[in-house]
């Protein structure tokens, strides 16, 4: 019998750029669980904005495979070599600390993920699931012949995870909060869902936003001016002053994808007395017949301190925004049991790993067994907290 062959040519690429633009969205387009993420857009601005390159710890060595006959190209992973565990949000630094106290270097690291966004969803982009073994495969052979200390795909899709377990990676697990949108007719009908001490708590936050003279406005990304993009990117900033660390992102950034994908950008931006005074910045994407689609929380900053103007912005606002736009998920980032209060229900969320050192392997794979019992056992603890009415 006559087996098919595959002939695949392999790519590793140094910048976004040099794959074709439209290639890459055409298949990121086709994928079950894509993002506005994946955009060839989005990856390109985190590079041409020197936020996620080489001099930032991150390696653009993004694994490409292309039809051999026709050179179209058929998989793609966005890979970066990493001298740090910054900006990823699936944490290693306990790992890092044994391998230097054994006298190892941990760095460089491969890893596969969107820089800086902890969203599931794709990884393996791929024309169709022939490519994406052949991808996975790919990907875990390159670890394997580089000179990494491990490889580490980031907030796969569940079938994605099943894959590179598959190929004998070690998978991991987390939690985020996500809220669904039962069909709700306005915000009102939402909030009779909840508790009645959940909804009355809602209701007195946002009316501490209003007897404070604050006013809120929704700008799409279209509507979105340069002086609205200076002044978030400025209140994005302050977040990070305050918690004395520093930006990954910059205005160049926000300008980038402004003018890129402005179809998947909305500003939240609170006012008084006519003066901005705090912004959100969220991300969303309608799904393929328009009916439903995910919108993500992403990123928020205040220049002037209003009690509850933080759940205001970053959250009520878009989720009136949801429930008029018909979109069916709002995945509020990572961490944060405060959402539950909110409506927000907890979600497994998975990642891959592969460490060659077989010592430090065999005691991760024991450290992921115990730790898959917590985190069910944190989620089930969570759901008996339920803040909808029974």
């Amino acid at each position: 019998m006559n087996k098919e062959r595959f002939d695949y040519r392999t790519g590793i690429l140094g910048s976004p750029a040099e794959v074709d633009a439209a290639e890459w969205n055409a298949l990121v387009a086709r994928q079950a669980q894509p993002t506005p993420f994946l955009r060839h857009e989005f990856l390109s601005a985190l590079h041409a904005a020197r936020c996620a390159t080489p001099d930032a710890g991150w390696a653009p060595q993004f694994v490409t495979l292309a039809d051999a006959r026709t050179n179209r190209l058929v998989a793609a992973a966005p890979v970066y070599l990493k001298g740090h565990s910054y900006g990823e949000y699936v944490f290693d630094w306990a790992w890092a600390d044994a391998y230097k106290r054994n006298g190892i270097e941990y760095y460089p690291k491969l890893l596969c993920a969107v820089p800086f966004t902890p969203v599931q969803g794709t990884r393996l982009i791929a024309a169709d699931e022939t490519a994406r073994r052949h991808l996975a495969a790919t990907l875990l052979a390159f670890a394997e012949q580089a000179d990494v200390s491990s490889l580490h795909v980031l907030f796969p899709t569940a079938d994605e995870a099943g894959a590179m377990t598959d190929l004998g990676m070690m998978q991991r697990e987390g939690v985020q909060f996500h809220w669904l949108n039962d069909g709700y007719r306005n915000f009102d009908d939402f909030l009779s869902t909840l508790e009645q001490k959940k909804r009355k708590n809602i209701r007195a936050e946002r009316r501490k936003v209003r007897e404070a003279g604050v006013s809120t406005r929704r700008v799409r990304g279209e509507d979105i001016s340069d002086a609205d993009w200076r002044f978030f990117s400025r209140c994005y900033r302050q977040t990070y002053r305050e918690h004395f660390s520093t930006p990954y992102l910059n205005l160049d950034f926000f300008r980038m994808i402004g003018e890129s994908m402005p179809e998947n950008l909305m500003l939240v931006i609170a006012e008084y007395e006519g003066k901005p005074i705090a912004s959100s910045l969220v991300v969303y994407q309608r799904s393929e017949n328009g009916s439903g689609g995910t919108l993500y929380g992403r990123y928020w900053g205040a220049l002037e301190h209003v009690p509850c103007l933080h759940f205001e912005t970053a959250y009520y606002q878009p989720l009136e925004f949801c429930i008029e736009e018909k979109l069916a998920v709002f995945e509020g980032g990572a961490q944060g049991e405060h959402k539950m209060a909110r409506g927000f229900m907890p979600t497994v969320t998975r990642s891959t790993h592969w460490l060659a050192h077989p010592a430090f392997a065999d005691a991760v794979s024991r450290f992921l067994d115990d730790e898959k019992h917590h985190i069910h056992s944190y989620v089930d603890e969570l759901n008996e907290h339920n803040p909808f009415r029974p």
